[in-house]
């Protein structure tokens, strides 16, 4: 049977050439973007046709510091949405379990730190559960206002999901892929209106204003964008740590194989439902991590956030396009889907063709799915694949019993 042209080897040549390029054309792509875009408009573009001009010259010290704020109020998001898709991978990438319900997750870490960390409710308009904010001043000499109550919220954001996502997967997980979609996408439609429709749990269609910011007493309200990206940034560190090392342990050796063949890894002796529901509990928690770092850096939490569009499908495409089964994947893939974003809401701020203002939303959509088909194309596995990785003692074993490489210059001569 002869097979079309495109399916051999001189025709997957190119596709994989321009896939290996695919990967720094995607960064360099969005980078220039996400930094010449804001600092253009700050120094006074108002066309796009106006952008090189302002790139000429010394540059103004008022429209670097505005530039730099921009880009550090980016990389919040980016950390906090990176550790969403981590916790998303963990279930996705490692362990197989196809969860449409991130919302359910991101919803339930964010308030769940914010009823922790506000004060009690106080007013007509303003009834949320909790408030234990005040209470948590344990330590008055170390100033633990600043600091512990937000890593009490952290822990119960974590826990919370973690509680949650145990007690669903006892009846979810024995379900096939197809089923498995579908009622997690209904848990998370039923939790979002109950948090709208139940106005005394968290202040229902209004939201949760005025949620404190950890250690935001210590510094100035105009530095304080800097001191929360340095905390995204260590709990996206811990977070990115713990998963890596799990993943490369024993156990997450025995996800890997519940992903490829759930048969084979029962014949083994392994317990799937507990493994799967493991990995299902871990990623939640990641996931309530991260909303309860979106509560804290956003100061607010609103109903509109939580959409299945929003708040479950952009982490999938932030997955995909990164990579699946890849930390860094993850991580990339939330750096570049949130970049593309940032630079459509950029553009509002040029003077655009009317056919084109109008519809930057819709144009914005499509551009992401169209990156979501582009990279499927020419970079199935992501921008970063999986690293087909046994473990890091059986890689050194390896290397030991093979003995050291033989030297450059050295080599054998023949025998007389």
């Amino acid at each position: 049977m002869k097979l079309p042209a495109a399916l051999t080897a001189d025709g997957l040549r190119p596709r994989l050439k321009w896939g290996r390029l695919l990967t720094p054309l995607t960064f360099l792509l969005v980078t220039l973007g996400i930094v010449i875009l804001p600092y253009a408009r700050t120094a006074g573009a108002s066309s796009l046709l106006d952008i090189p001009s302002t790139l000429v010259g010394v540059p103004a010290g008022d429209d670097l510091v505005r530039t730099m704020s921009f880009l550090t109020f980016f990389g919040t998001f980016v950390a906090i949405y990176a550790i969403l898709t981590l916790g998303l991978n963990v279930q996705w990438g490692y362990t197989g379990i196809l969860n449409f319900g991130v919302l359910a997750f991101f919803l339930v870490g964010a308030n769940v730190a914010a009823i922790i960390t506000k004060p009690p409710a106080s007013g007509e308009y303003v009834e949320y559960v909790g408030g234990f904010g005040d209470a948590l001043n344990i330590i008055p000499a170390l100033d633990s206002s600043q600091w512990f109550p937000f890593l009490v919220g952290l822990l119960g954001a974590a826990a919370a999901c973690g509680v949650l996502a145990f007690f669903l997967s006892i009846p979810a997980l024995r379900l096939r892929e197809d089923y498995l979609a579908i009622t997690t996408i209904g848990i998370a439609e039923l939790l979002r209106r109950i948090t709208i429709e139940e106005r005394w749990l968290v202040n229902g269609t209004r939201g949760l204003p005025g949620i404190p910011r950890p250690l935001s007493g210590w510094v100035e309200p105009d530095e304080y964008k800097f001191v929360i990206f340095g905390i995204v940034v260590v709990v996206l560190i811990l977070v990115f740590i713990a998963v890596d090392r799990g993943i490369r342990s024993p156990w997450g050796r025995v996800l890997r194989a519940l992903r490829e063949d759930e048969l084979t890894t029962a014949a083994s002796g392994k317990n799937v439902f507990a493994f799967k529901s493991q990995g299902f509990v871990l990623g939640a928690m990641i996931m309530g991590v991260g909303g309860a770092m979106y509560g804290y850096a956003n100061s607010s939490i609103s109903p509109d956030t939580f959409t299945h569009f929003f708040a479950t499908f952009i982490f999938w495409a932030m997955l995909m396009v990164g990579g699946s089964g890849n930390n860094k994947g993850a991580i990339l893939g939330a750096y570049v889907v949130w970049g593309l974003w940032n630079i459509t809401l950029q553009l509002q701020g040029y003077d655009l063709p009317a056919a084109i203002g109008s519809r930057i939303f819709f144009i914005r959509d499509f551009v992401l799915g169209a990156l979501i088909v582009i990279v499927l194309l020419l970079r199935p596995q992501g921008l970063i694949p999986e690293e087909r990785r046994v473990s890091i003692w059986v890689e050194r074993h390896t290397r030991r019993l093979r003995g050291p490489p033989p030297s450059p210059g050295r080599a054998d001569s023949p025998s007389d």
